[in-house]
């Protein structure tokens, strides 16, 4: 073999390689990527099938419930709009607690109704709340005044604007 060939055979081999390397790193951040969905759009169908993924929101108030073997927990996060069942079998964080706010990773049941979480954080002080449960709330909050500010429009309308009743024949 020539030089030049031994030099073209060596760039191939070192780009094959830099290749191989590089779907290798894709493919684990792929597998160990988590998107946040909030409970108004798990309950909306968007959250990904059998899948990991994150929700958040705040912890429902009277929600909490231990099972017998005090690991197992139950608890209801919601965005203010919509409730959703965690199930979570481990040690829940320090600063956990009804009220406040909480990201938890995992999965939803085949169901769809409860989620199943492998992981739940906590926020690190009276005045956080991990960002994605922070808009998911304030999104939640967005929603409802608009749903209020119609409905009261749709009520409210002066008679002038309704539609006369057809008299009866």
């Amino acid at each position: 073999m020539k030089a030049r060939q031994k030099r073209i055979a060596l760039i191939a081999g070192g780009l094959a390689v830099l290749g191989i390397a590089a779907a290798l790193v894709l493919n684990a951040l792929n597998s160990n990527i988590a998107f946040y969905v909030s409970p108004t759009d798990v309950a909306a169908g968007k959250a990904p099938q059998g899948k990991a993924f994150r929700i958040g929101g705040m912890v429902k108030e009277a929600s909490v419930k231990r099972e017998a073997d005090g690991v197992t927990m139950a608890f209801i996060v919601t965005d203010t709009e919509t409730d959703l069942l965690v199930n979570y079998k481990g040690i829940l964080p320090d600063l956990f607690q009804e009220g406040k706010g909480v990201v938890a990773q995992g999965k939803l049941t085949e169901d769809g109704t409860r989620f199943v979480a492998s992981e739940v954080l906590a926020k690190h002080d009276e005045n956080y709340m991990p960002p994605e449960a922070a808009q998911a709330v304030a999104d939640a909050h967005e929603r409802a005044a608009t749903n209020k500010a119609a409905q009261e429009a749709a009520a409210g309308a002066p008679a002038a604007q309704q539609p006369a009743a057809k008299p009866a024949y």
